[in-house]
């Protein structure tokens, strides 16, 4: 197996001159992790950091969380991977910026899913390839890790969401299971919170935060954030072993992962979405807010948007009426190919989702260069 930098090593051997490639490679997974069905550990995977990743988390230990509260900065730093650490969540907090502030990805999602998800099936199908290529004398037994982890992958996608309890131990427990799934390739840790049902609840609690009702969200999400750390730190150590001892094995079954994941970022679904009510706000009748719904209806095709609803006359007074925000949720997809299992192409972007496959391989080519070059 070909290595990248990936030896279980204390120090942080991160060099500011590869601080470019690494901000690349962090605003890749941080664009990775706004998809739904998407984690940011696929990505971490194709660019060739992922077992950096996982060492640089293991390093944030219980020595140096003691050498931090003893004042000893200077010896805690040198204990962990800070440089990596550094350099590649502020590529990621730029990615979040940039497709929440400037390219509204999450709103593309909804008005042409086709491009978004094409794009990141065609990255994961040329990463496939590439991956595979790199584990040195593959043969039938890294063939059958590849798939039983395709299997374990499309189960996992695949399962049906069930209802679950709020209480905090189980809000930690979702916590736990969430995070492990974000640094895992093919598995996102959103999705697991959606087949726990506890997706809606989680995004509330952070809602409640700057209102009337901060203490009570910020109190509802300490068993969450708790479970988080609890299961990266944790999980994190497994999986640092089993690359270390295991690396073309693991490595095998991860790129399982990436193939069974490609059921549900397919482009072509038939997608059912909920709307959800999340705020509602009474308004005079004959309010230019109410005046404008009224002359120009929203559009529904998008993640959130504001419609008019009841009417309201209390005691006579003057007519209000409530306009809602509205949110959709994803519930269900079922994956269809044009022309072949529907009529005509089955969508307005079709070509959408194969330019968005195209540049995903395209991409692919340079991501590999990246690879190589640290």
């Amino acid at each position: 197996m070909s290595k990248t930098n990936n030896s279980d090593s204390k120090s942080d051997s991160t060099s500011w001159s590869e601080s470019p490639f690494l901000l690349i490679k962090g605003f890749l997974m941080g664009s990775a992790d706004i998809v739904p069905g998407v984690s940011g550990g696929t990505l971490a995977l194709i660019v060739g950091i992922y077992t950096r990743l996982i060492n640089a988390i293991k390093s944030f230990d219980t020595r140096f969380f003691k050498q931090l509260v003893t004042l000893k900065f200077r010896d805690a730093l040198r204990e962990v991977h800070w440089k990596f650490m550094v350099v590649l969540l502020s590529g990621m907090f730029c990615a979040i910026l940039f497709f929440t502030k400037v390219v509204p990805l999450q709103v593309y999602m909804f008005t042409n899913p086709e491009l978004v998800y094409g794009l990141f099936f065609g990255l994961i199908v040329g990463s496939i390839f590439v991956l595979i290529k790199a584990i040195e004398g593959f043969n039938w037994v890294h063939g059958l890790m590849v798939f039983i982890g395709a299997g374990i992958g499309f189960w996992v996608v695949t399962l049906v969401p069930t209802d679950t309890p709020e209480a905090p131990w189980f809000v930690f427990i979702s916590g736990s299971i969430a995070i492990c799934a974000m640094i895992l390739p093919g598995i996102s840790g959103s999705y697991f919170l959606l087949i726990l049902r506890k997706y809606d609840y989680i995004l509330a609690q952070f809602g409640k935060v700057g209102t009337s009702e901060t203490t009570a969200g910020l109190l509802s999400l300490l068993p969450f954030v708790a479970g988080a750390v609890v299961g990266l730190v944790l999980f994190s150590r497994l999986l640092s072993w089993l690359l270390s001892r295991y690396e073309a094995k693991t490595l095998a079954v991860l790129i399982g992962f990436l193939i069974g994941s490609l059921y549900v970022i397919w482009p072509y679904q038939d997608r059912t979405f909920k709307q959800i009510v999340s705020k509602t706000e009474v308004v005079a009748y004959n309010s230019s807010k109410a005046a404008e719904l009224r002359n120009n209806p929203p559009d529904q095709n998008r993640p959130e948007f504001e419609r008019l609803g009841e009417k309201v006359n209390r005691d006579g007074a003057q007519k209000e009426i409530e306009i809602l925000t509205v949110k959709n949720k994803l519930v269900k997809s079922n994956p269809f190919i044009p022309y072949l299992t529907v009529q005509e192409a089955g969508t307005d972007h079709f070509w959408s989702g194969i330019w968005g496959m195209l540049i995903g391989l395209i991409m692919v080519m340079g991501l590999d260069y990246l690879r190589t070059e640290t």
